[in-house]
């Protein structure tokens, strides 16, 4: 028994392949019968003619690693893809680094440890790059002895 005019009508109806077209074993007469495309639809209404489904991936295994990651796990040298600069840019950093330093100096602006000359100094020196961290900084305020302890003591008091 020829049905494959049959599954390229169904599946032209189901809007799938004719692979995933299966035909209902018992009622294999009524669907030789059909020969337009309205009978194939009756049959599908009546499930004669029904079609597989869409076989997914799992993302099981996918889960469980994110579950891992958030633990801070699988995350070694060997699952790392990119430079270093490709995961955080240069500049992301030169941002981060340069607005906690400022940040600093700012504060101690504020609380009078530093006076408005020393401040554009040290604000033009983290302009330029000059420190390589916030406690490059600290220690080349404590070496300069820009930090006006007077004014510290005097805060302190008050």
């Amino acid at each position: 028994m020829n049905l494959t005019t049959q599954k390229r009508l169904a599946a032209q109806v189901l809007k799938c392949s004719p692979k995933r077209i299966i035909f209902d074993y018992t009622r294999l007469e009524d669907i030789k019968e059909a020969i337009t495309k309205t009978d194939i639809r009756a049959l599908v209404i009546d499930n004669a003619i029904t079609r597989k489904p869409v076989k997914g991936i799992s993302r099981v295994r996918a889960r469980e690693r994110h579950v891992q990651r958030t633990l801070g796990r699988q995350r070694g040298a060997s699952t790392k893809k990119g430079k270093q600069t490709a995961r955080s840019p240069r500049k992301r950093e030169w941002i981060n680094r340069v607005r906690l330093q400022r940040e600093l100096i700012r504060n101690l602006k504020d609380k009078k440890l530093v006076d408005n000359i020393t401040f554009r100094d040290l604000y033009q020196k983290i302009k330029g790059g000059f420190f390589r961290n916030k406690r490059h900084l600290k220690i080349y305020l404590s070496e300069h002895n820009l930090i006006n302890r007077n004014n510290k003591e005097n805060g302190k008091t008050k």
